[in-house]
């Protein structure tokens, strides 16, 4: 006979049978009474998976005979209460290391369970009515205060820390304290915290994730997982998922093959789905596959937490990657959006382009930060005038962030104007290691430069090649820090009255130019942007406020419009309808102060106004599968977004 401090206990006769159960068959009897708020997670590891129950009943429902007895289990308060708790029925303590026993729990949501879960626990926000009902009383101090009260005392807790890397650290604990608390938190103060969340600080975490490691988050594939994938996934307890962000490290940032320690880009990227794109946390996934790591520092390093060998390519990749990916549409359906995230160039195009067609998948390195990029430069036309076929465009890296904005950059001038697309690639222009890229090294290039080998001059600088071409925008996708040198800015100046300079290499460090150089060496004429954030810069008087070419402003909007219209396929045309929602937020006020980007702190009012061209282009493209379509998409987003206020509990 089991005792626990509660009389009786509800098991689901759909969920655990009398020979599945972890109870004996003396144990079922009729039920007397059960709290209110009474929940019930069992588990045995000999019973079949789907067996696992978790149900809530009230105390009517037990009072007027609504439970059979068939269904219920009676705990004898008498038997087996040992001075330091419930004896060992299972003989779990008294087991040697060698010996095997059950992995089963019993969990109720209410008293000190309630208090660690993440999900459902507000510390010392829980009302009176709360602590008495869910048996808190004595748990919690007497104190009863506001979420507003406590993430102004986190707030407080975390401008303590002087290094970012502490902040993050604190803010993925909290993660898993108390949810609704974090993205409370990171809404409220998007703007100081997102550079915490996510790039730059999220590119140290990766690089430490192994010594900074506590518990896992997310999902890890090994390659000793192949075969038994979708397993794998019906491990996870969250069975409705939306959106899963999925990484194999290669590829991370600016910094090279992070390996397994890459998991804290899609756990990054998830937490903004939820805070600036409002899809619900129990809808997102976090993936990381794992096969291997050619990062020898990492192979050596003791506190490393992946698999310790070469990485794997070719035929075993691939297998564990289409694996992957049938165990996915097999396990959450059609509609499940798949977010690829930093895998190396020689992958990502090739996935993108294999998976397109049968998945509903999306690259942000090549497709989010292209949507991003052309927001801010459809913004920039309002302050330089012009048509963005009027301008020319030079890039410093020709890796798939490069070429995938160049792609979109063109497409959107081959609309605007009928142009044809090999017409409108050749106002853009890339630079790679090898210098220009020109018609003459053709034959040598990857399959994804050769659209943008034009007929010029071999060309080995980027200065030449700014000088020669004399282009009106210059972005830098290059990951290499300090390349946009005071020579190339002064070129560019000297031929633009307002140059336009996006340096978007992630982090900080691997940026091609700081603000303060690029206004500066321009005179303060130059329209600004990077990929991770600068505090303004004073010039002659003038606050000039750098903006950020962030894929954030993008990807939350651009999933929950896939995700409110049902869609089951992304198309170029939803990415540029992104674009033009984006710039449109952009007011007169922001440009005064040098923005082409408008201010986060309105991010889940910009996030829905994506959504919601999305999801008309969706619906106007045919891939969209929610119908009617709603009459006010703008209003359906809003609605359909997660809300991090506490709940009440009855």
């Amino acid at each position: 006979m089991i005792s626990l401090n509660r009389s009786t206990f509800l098991l689901s006769n759909a969920g655990i049978s009398s020979s599945h159960s972890p109870f004996s068959g003396r144990q079922r009897r009729s039920l007397l009474s059960v709290p209110s708020s009474l929940r019930v997670a069992a588990v045995n590891s000999n019973r079949d998976r789907n067996s696992s129950v978790l149900m809530e009943s009230t105390f009517k429902d037990v009072r007027d005979g609504a439970v059979s007895s068939s269904s219920v289990i009676d705990v004898d308060s008498k038997s087996n209460i040992a001075p330091g708790g419930p004896a060992d029925v299972y003989g779990e303590d008294t087991a040697t290391e060698d010996q095997v026993v059950t992995p089963w729990f019993v969990s109720v949501a209410s008293g000190y369970s309630l208090l660690r879960d993440p999900h459902h626990n507000k510390g010392l926000a829980f009302t009176d009515a709360e602590r008495s009902a869910h048996y808190l009383r004595g748990l919690l101090p007497p104190a009863v205060v506001s979420q507003e009260l406590q993430v102004k005392k986190l707030m407080y807790i975390i401008r303590q820390y002087q290094l970012p890397l502490q902040k993050y650290m604190a803010m993925m604990d909290l993660q898993e304290r108390n949810e609704k608390l974090f993205y409370k938190l990171l809404v409220d103060h998007v703007e100081e915290m997102l550079p915490i969340v996510y790039t730059p600080t999220v590119g140290e975490a990766c690089q430490k994730y192994g010594s900074i490691f506590t518990r896992p988050q997310g999902l890890y594939i090994s390659l000793k997982e192949k075969g038994s994938i979708r397993e794998v996934l019906r491990n996870w307890p969250e069975k409705n998922i939306q959106v899963i962000v999925v990484t194999d490290g290669e590829r991370i940032l600016g910094l090279g093959d992070l390996g397994c320690q890459g998991m804290g880009i899609p756990v990054g990227k998830l937490a903004l789905y939820t805070a600036l794109g409002g899809v619900r946390p129990s809808a997102c996934l976090p993936v990381t596959i794992d096969v291997g790591t050619n990062n020898e520092n990492l192979l050596n390093d003791e506190y490393y937490i992946g698999l310790r060998q070469r990485r794997a390519t070719g035929q075993e990749y691939a297998e564990l990657v289409h694996e992957f990916m049938s165990a996915v549409k097999q396990t959450y359906g059609e509609k499940v959006l798949i977010q690829f995230e930093d895998f190396a160039n020689h992958n990502a195009f090739d996935l993108l382009a294999k998976y397109n067609t049968t998945h509903l998948v999306f690259n942000d390195d090549i497709q989010g930060t292209a949507s991003v990029v052309l927001a801010g430069l459809v913004a920039a036309l309002r302050v330089v005038g012009g048509t963005l076929a009027d301008h020319t465009f030079l890039f410093l890296g020709a890796g798939e962030a490069g070429t995938g904005i160049a792609e979109l950059i063109a497409l959107e001038i081959s609309k605007q104007t009928n142009m044809p697309m090999e017409e409108a690639r050749k106002k853009i222009w890339l630079v790679d290691s090898k210098g220009l890229i020109v018609s003459s090294r053709k034959e040598s290039l990857q399959h994804f430069k050769k659209p943008w080998a034009h007929e010029h001059e071999p060309t080995k600088t980027l200065l030449d090649a700014v000088n020669d071409i004399k282009p009106t925008v210059l972005i830098g996708t290059s990951g290499v820090g300090r390349t946009f040198t005071k020579e190339v800015v002064e070129a560019m100046a000297s031929f633009n009255v307002k140059p336009i300079i996006l340096s978007l290499s992630n982090p900080t460090s691997q940026s091609e130019c700081t603000a303060e150089e690029a206004y500066t060496w321009s005179q303060g004429r130059v329209i600004f942007a990077s990929g991770s954030p600068f505090t303004p810069v004073e010039y002659e008087g003038k606050t000039f406020v750098p903006g950020q070419a962030n894929n954030a402003y993008i990807f939350p909007g651009f999933g929950l419009g896939l995700i409110m219209s049902g869609a089951i396929r992304s198309h170029d045309e939803m990415l540029l309808a992104a674009s033009e929602a984006l710039a449109a937020q952009v007011t007169q006020e922001n440009f005064d102060k040098g923005l082409i980007y408008p201010p986060f702190r309105n991010i889940r009012k910009i996030s829905a106004e994506i959504a919601a061209k999305v999801a008309a282009k969706a619906y106007e493209l045919g891939l969209a599968t929610r119908l009617p379509p709603p009459k006010d998409l703008v209003k359906y987003a809003e609605s359909c977004m997660y809300s991090p206020a506490y709940r009440s509990y009855r």
